[in-house]
């Protein structure tokens, strides 16, 4: 029975843990360390891709962001500009909290989001109804970011439905010198 037990706990903890890199530790020390406040200040740059659980492309989309900063407190606006032509604005009030980590809200998240760095790593996660036709689903966003040389962000974002990955957002970010 111990023969049995002890492969088939090691396949449990790859599949629903060692898989992941949900822990910001891992990005200790790795360069060129990415800051939410310094980041987010000042003008950026953004193309992106949305993918369905198969893969494919089903949203080609550019953003321009404009972020700003008075102490702990930060202003984020975004202007979406799908390829389809349909436009979205959201416009994100972050806050860095006494313990390092944060908090967003903006109108279509719900609740609040919550954030933390480590290294070069940033890492986001919030609710969203997400509208698709003539109705929205409730998705869970995974955000996953990492800083890159020369002003570039690239954003990995995992919707989840359920705990399952219903589709996958890809963001690369470029910041705009002032």
């Amino acid at each position: 029975m111990k023969k049995l037990l002890t492969p088939l706990c090691t396949a449990i903890t790859f599949l629903f843990g060692g898989c992941s890199d949900g822990n910001l530790e891992y990005y200790r020390g790795t360069e060129p360390k990415a800051s939410v406040k310094e980041y987010f200040d000042g003008k950026i740059q953004a193309w992106g891709v949305v993918q369905d659980w198969r893969g494919r492309v089903t949203r080609r989309f550019d953003v321009d962001m404009i972020g700003r900063w008075e102490g702990d407190k930060g202003v984020l606006e975004e202007e979406f500009r799908y390829y389809d032509g349909e436009k979205q604005r959201r416009v994100w009030n972050i806050v860095k909290l006494p313990n390092g980590t944060y908090e967003g809200r903006a109108s279509d998240i719900l609740d609040k989001a919550t954030g933390a760095e480590n290294g070069s790593a940033i890492h986001w996660e919030y609710v969203m109804d997400v509208p698709v036709g003539d109705t929205s689903y409730r998705l869970t966003f995974d955000d996953r970011m990492w800083l890159m040389n020369d002003g570039v962000l690239i954003n990995r974002s995992y919707l989840k439905k359920f705990g399952f990955t219903v589709a996958e957002l890809t963001i690369f970010m470029k910041k705009i010198p002032q």
